[in-house]
Order: structure tokens, then C-alpha cells, then sequence
């Protein structure tokens, strides 16, 4: 608006003057005078390049406009697509990211859970009155409260046939473990109650005849290759039974570990089931660790692509401020020109009727 208001000021002393070079030739009479006839050619010239900038500024003005609005549709419409594309795309990367975490935090419970499953070892030392039972009884009660109900099955039959008092399910290697539960109660009563060395010895052969047998039938009808561990255990119920067979035949025990069979008591029974249980629990946390790693991997990936997504709005925010600065330079420009426009001053005399046509070129140049 400014530089049209200059134009029309230039305009009008144009014509100004114009009416003072009337007024002159008037005075002088019908007599010519050379320097009037030329003022007021360059008067009339003047006033048409002063016409020809003033429209070529609007149409220049017009254009920009027009340029202006275009390009500032252009850059909202994309910069509108886009966030449009990032926002749609981010909210299905945080669906995505829900589901992983409640996969996670169902995995994390399935730990928990079989965790509160396995007893503590005070639970099976509080367990004194069932060591008086005869063997299965003791037995399933210890392995109950050692074991979760997946890691043991009783009375299981295996290939085989034969039925054993206890089946412990572990992975290969070393593979499923049987107890049998074995009770050599009137050998140690008779070697315990003998009166004189005769007695004593009959029934400490005994004894040792009977643990043999035990560990011999047990090593044949509890060891099955290809389906079972490569040894098993024999239960044995009575702590005092135990002692006696460890403190005075040792010779039956270096038998029993020959033949890949392990005499346990309560106590020591204990302490393999606990082993057993720290194993089963390792087997189920790397499970459960499989699990939460795989889908942290896809948490990682999901992560990268939003990244990359991020990474692509913030290009097109740069092109965005790129347009901008276009836009900054083409308005710059027209404050220069608008500037040299204001320079422009019409004065009396040849060389003042020059300066109009040295400002327009310096406009046009700038």
C-alpha cells in the first residue's frame, strides 16, 4: 500500500508541474519557447514511466501475493499430511508397545507363580511325624511339598512295565529320575536287638543281603535307557537305618553307587529334591527369559522404526523452515524495492528529470 501511495504522490506533482508549464506558455502569448516545449515533453514522458511502474508494481505485487499464498497452502497441506501420517503411525508403534509389555507382565506372573509353588526347606524339616510311616506315605508327602504337581507323577509305569513309587520329570540331559521306596525294617530291628556276635552277625548279613537286593532290583527295573536318567534313588525312610548302613557297611554302599543307584534318606532326600527344584526353576526361567527376550527384541525394533519415523518429521520440519526462509527472502526483496521507489525524487532542471530514469534503474537492478 505504502509504494502505491508513493506513485500517486510522484503522480500528482507530475502534474503539477504539468499545469505550471501550461500557466507559463499561457503568459508568454502564442511565442514558443524551446526549454518550455521540452519541459513538457519530458513532463509527459515522466508521467508515462511513472504510469508503466505503477502498473508493472501492482501486477509485481499481485504476483507475489498470489506466489505467497500458494506456497504457504502448499507447506500447511504437507506439513498437515504429515503429522497426520507421524501421529496414526506413533499410536500403532504404543498399540503395538502395550501388547508387548502385557505379554511381559504375563510371563513375569507365570514366574511368580511357580515360584510361590516350591516350598521352603522349613516346610519339609517341620515334616518329623510322617518319617514313622512306612515308605510311599513319607514319600509322596516330602516330594508334595518339595515339588510342584508338574515335576512328579507317582505310580507312573514305564515302557517297561514296572511301576514305580515316584517318577521325576526333568529335561534331557540327565532325563527322568525314579525313587523307589525301600524299607529294611526287620534286618535293622534283628541287628539292633542281637544278643551276642553270633546274632549280630546273622543279622548284619542280613542286612546287607536285603539293601543288596533292594538295589538290585531297583537298578534293573528302574534304569531304562532311552527313557529314564542313567541312575535312580532309593528311598530309604528311617534317618536311624541310614546311619547304620553308612557308619558299618560301607561296602554296600560302594555297591549301590556302582550299580548307579543312590540310598537317600528324609534328610538327604531333601536336600536332592531341593537340587531338583533349583534345576526345574532354571528351566522355567529360561523359558520365561526365551520369552521376555524375544519380545524385547521386537520392543527394540519397534523402538528403531519409531525413530526413524521421528527422524522423517524432522525432515520435513527442515523443509518446512526451508520454505520459510524462502519465503523471509522474497519478502526482503520487496522491502528493497520498496525502499528504492521511495528514493525516488522529481526536481526542477535537466539533470533533476534524469534522476527518475538512474532510481528506476537502480531498482531494477537490485
Amino acid at each position: 500500500m505504502s509504494e502505491t501511495l508513493v506513485i500517486a504522490a510522484v503522480a500528482l506533482a507530475a502534474a503539477a508541474i504539468g499545469a505550471l508549464v501550461v500557466l507559463l506558455l499561457r503568459g508568454r502569448g502564442n511565442a514558443p519557447d524551446p526549454q518550455v516545449s521540452e519541459l513538457a515533453r519530458q513532463q509527459t514522458e515522466l508521467m508515462g514511466r511513472i504510469a508503466a511502474m505503477a502498473e508493472a508494481q501492482q501486477q509485481t505485487r499481485v504476483e507475489l501475493t498470489q506466489t505467497l499464498h500458494e506456497r504457504l497452502e502448499t507447506v500447511s497441506q504437507r506439513m498437515g499430511q504429515s503429522l497426520e501420517a507421524s501421529a496414526q503411525k506413533t499410536a500403532e508403534t504404543l498399540g503395538t508397545l502395550t501388547t508387548r509389555l502385557s505379554v511381559i507382565d504375563e510371563a513375569q506372573k507365570n514366574i511368580t507363580q511357580l515360584s510361590g509353588q516350591v516350598v521352603g526347606l522349613q516346610d519339609i524339616l517341620a515334616n518329623r511325624q510322617a518319617r514313622g510311616a512306612f515308605g510311599e506315605v513319607q514319600l509322596q508327602d516330602i516330594v508334595t511339598n518339595a515339588l510342584p504337581p508338574s515335576a512328579y507323577a507317582f505310580q507312573a509305569t514305564l515302557g517297561n512295565g514296572k511301576r514305580a513309587d515316584c517318577l521325576i520329570h526333568l529335561p534331557n540331559p540327565p532325563g527322568s529320575i525314579v525313587i523307589d521306596a525301600k524299607f529294611a525294617l526287620d534286618a535293622y530291628h534283628a541287628l539292633r536287638n542281637a544278643r551276642d556276635e553270633a546274632e549280630r552277625a546273622v543279622a548284619a548279613r542280613q542286612f546287607r543281603t536285603d539293601i543288596a537286593k533292594h538295589v538290585a532290583d531297583i537298578a534293573e527295573r528302574y534304569i531304562v535307557p532311552g527313557e529314564t536318567a542313567e541312575s535312580a534313588l532309593m528311598f530309604m525312610p528311617s534317618e536311624a537305618v541310614y546311619a547304620e548302613l553308612h557308619a558299618n557297611f560301607g561296602d554296600v554302599v560302594t555297591k549301590s553307587y556302582q550299580a548307579r543307584v543312590w540310598i537317600v534318606s528324609p534328610t538327604t532326600l531333601m536336600a536332592t529334591l531341593n537340587t531338583v527344584r533349583a534345576v526345574l526353576k532354571d528351566v522355567e526361567m529360561r523359558k520365561q527369559a526365551g520369552v521376555i527376550q524375544k519380545y524385547v527384541g521386537l520392543l527394540m525394533e519397534d523402538v528403531g522404526r519409531l525413530s526413524e519415523r521421528v527422524a522423517g518429521l524432522e525432515r520435513h520440519f527442515e523443509l518446512a523452515e526451508k520454505d520459510i526462509r524462502q519465503i523471509r527472502t522474497s519478502t526482503d526483496s520487496i522491502s528493497r524495492r520498496g525502499e528504492k521507489i521511495q528514493e525516488v525524487e522529481v526536481g526542477d532542471g535537466d539533470t533533476d528529470a534524469l534522476a527518475p530514469a538512474a532510481a528506476k534503474r537502480d531498482l531494477l537492478t537490485s
